[in-house]
């Protein structure tokens, strides 16, 4: 198990790292992966665009520095004008984008002004809300008739922007969207097994169930493992706005599901198909979010239930395994976690760092080392 030494120097060279990427990033933001594991400075218009600004929260939360503050503050204009001019928005990762940005510097700092964003952006992703189906349309235009109906198991981590606009206004009209939705993925995304499909169909017609599918796993009956992460994560997340204990049970069959479809060293392969001896490419990402989700998990099974300890441990391994994966070996690189993947059968970012994956690594960190005021 990691000690809370090891734990501080890991994040040590990840806010290193950050201090270092500070003046490339200052406006701009990184690619959604790297290449050959440096990221290039791209505009803010894809849907990872978030990562960035949260690893710059979680840095001021760790060690507050002014250079950090003012690429927050600059960043934060960006994000701004990106809701204005409503630029490549038509999509379900708003939460994503402004949970990270707007709900996290008005939970560290109190700035009205990012609150009032994280509502606007609210308003922006309601607009992908069916009242038929009840889900959130997850990409694509909603008037697309071969698009509508979607949702996929990401969207569970964009749901909390939705709970705090409800919270912040008294309006329940955001959180009973996310809780139909929560429902929704809860009932059809997890199948018998506990594994999960990355998507699934609604009929908007007439609000039932159609059929479940891939995006990005190896194919519609396999398991994808970062969208299985996704869920181990997104279900407790959405039971702390709702006390809805059954999503805590879900999560646990998922993460159940998850540990005992892991290679020796824990990392998982980019499907939970593949196992031990493949030549198949390994995902972190999927593990970095993995275990923050199972720290999440943990934290709100009663003291008694074994499962805590458990979940605990597992993370603990997990993150222990994932050292081995940095770029301390490649110092070059402006990123923090090798072997990611972004989409294996799209033939992107395999291989490489990613920004969701430096993200969560770094969250995980963090939650190892100190008592964390989530930003979801």
């Amino acid at each position: 198990m990691l000690t809370k030494s090891e734990i501080q120097q890991e994040i040590e060279y990840v806010y290193k790292k950050i201090l270092e990427n500070l003046t490339l990033f200052e406006t701009k933001v990184p690619s959604a992966v790297s290449t050959n594991y440096i990221y290039p400075a791209v505009e803010n218009e894809d849907w990872t665009d978030g990562f960035w600004i949260g690893m710059l929260h979680l840095a001021q939360n760790f060690r507050p520095d002014e250079r950090i503050q003012r690429v927050i503050t600059k960043q934060l204009a960006v994000f701004k004008q990106r809701l204005d001019d409503e630029i490549v928005l038509n999509h379900h990762d708003i939460g994503f984008l402004y949970s990270l940005s707007a709900v996290a510097d008005y939970r560290e700092n109190k700035t009205e002004s990012s609150r009032e964003l994280a509502i606007r952006a609210a308003d922006v992703l309601m607009r992908r809300y069916d009242e038929t189906a009840k889900i959130f349309q997850a990409w694509g235009d909603v008037s697309d008739k071969e698009q509508q109906g979607r949702m996929i198991i990401d969207c569970n981590m964009n749901l909390p922007l939705l709970y705090f606009a409800s919270d912040e206004t008294g309006n329940p009209i955001y959180r009973q969207a996310a809780e139909n939705h929560v429902k929704r993925a809860q009932n059809y995304l997890i199948r018998e097994d506990y594994s999960t499909f990355h998507t699934f169909y609604m009929d908007i017609e007439t609000g039932k169930p159609r059929y479940g599918a891939t995006a990005q796993g190896f194919s519609d009956d396999s398991c994808w493992a970062r969208g299985q992460a996704w869920g181990i994560y997104g279900f407790p997340i959405s039971f702390t706005h709702t006390g809805d204990s059954s999503l805590l049970e879900s999560a646990a069959h998922l993460a159940d599901y998850y540990l005992t479809h892991l290679p020796a060293d824990k990392i998982a392969y980019w499907d939970l198909i593949f196992q031990e001896g493949t030549t198949e490419q390994r995902d972190t990402s999927a593990s970095a979010i993995a275990v923050c989700g199972l720290l999440e998990l943990a934290k709100h099974l009663p003291l008694t239930d074994k499962r805590r300890t458990h979940y605990e441990q597992e993370a603990q391994a997990i993150l222990s395994s994932l050292r081995t994966y940095t770029t301390k070996d490649y110092p070059e690189s402006n990123g923090l976690l090798v072997q990611g993947v972004y989409s294996k059968p799209g033939g992107t970012g395999i291989d490489e760092c990613t920004t969701w994956g430096d993200y969560f690594y770094f969250e995980a960190l963090i939650r190892m080392y100190k008592s964390w005021a989530t930003y979801w």
